[in-house]
């Protein structure tokens, strides 16, 4: 998910972590077990005068993950892969429920939309090895079976707000 927003034009930050639990247990180790609570997350900072929520969403929906399936994501099960969104107010929690329910509706996907949306959670960022990921690590398999064409999906898909070159975590100072 990080890969693909940081490809978005309007798309200040893309930054790994975890939300949903305990700020004692925000590390890879305790939530890749799957009891914690958290859900591996990226937390995405826009300019809404360059991408809307909206957009953000049609990309979440259609290019990032699969909103049908329940507590997984392509090779990783558990409910620490489940599909949610953590809107940071009520208004993108208002508009998020929304577009569910017209996906929904539309009968988009083949299956239902599990996608939760879960309010009033605190974000942590992931450890510095996380951040990155995609950039760091072009040639790991995970990277090229999994997300690399996610990456292409959004220059196919929305070719007016890819760019090209991401915006990085590690480039923040």
């Amino acid at each position: 998910v990080q890969g693909v927003f940081q490809h978005v034009k309007g798309v200040v930050s893309a930054v790994s972590g975890y939300d949903g639990g305990a700020k004692d247990t925000a590390h890879y180790d305790m939530t890749s077990r799957g009891d914690t609570g958290h859900a591996e997350s990226v937390r995405i900072t826009f300019d809404p005068k360059t991408v809307s929520y909206g957009r953000i969403l049609q990309i979440y929906f259609s290019v990032a993950h699969d909103p049908t399936e329940l507590n997984r994501q392509g090779p990783d099960e558990g409910t620490q892969y489940r599909s949610a969104i953590f809107p940071t107010n009520e208004e993108q929690a208002r508009v998020a429920k929304a577009y569910i329910a017209e996906l929904n509706q539309a009968h988009a996907f083949g299956a239902p939309i599990v996608t939760t949306i879960e309010e009033n959670r605190t974000f942590y960022p992931a450890e510095a090895y996380h951040q990155d990921f995609l950039v760091q690590n072009p040639t790991y398999p995970y990277i090229v079976f999994n997300d690399l064409p996610k990456i292409e999906n959004l220059k196919r898909l929305f070719p007016e707000v890819y760019r090209t070159d991401p915006v990085l975590v590690g480039a923040r100072s």
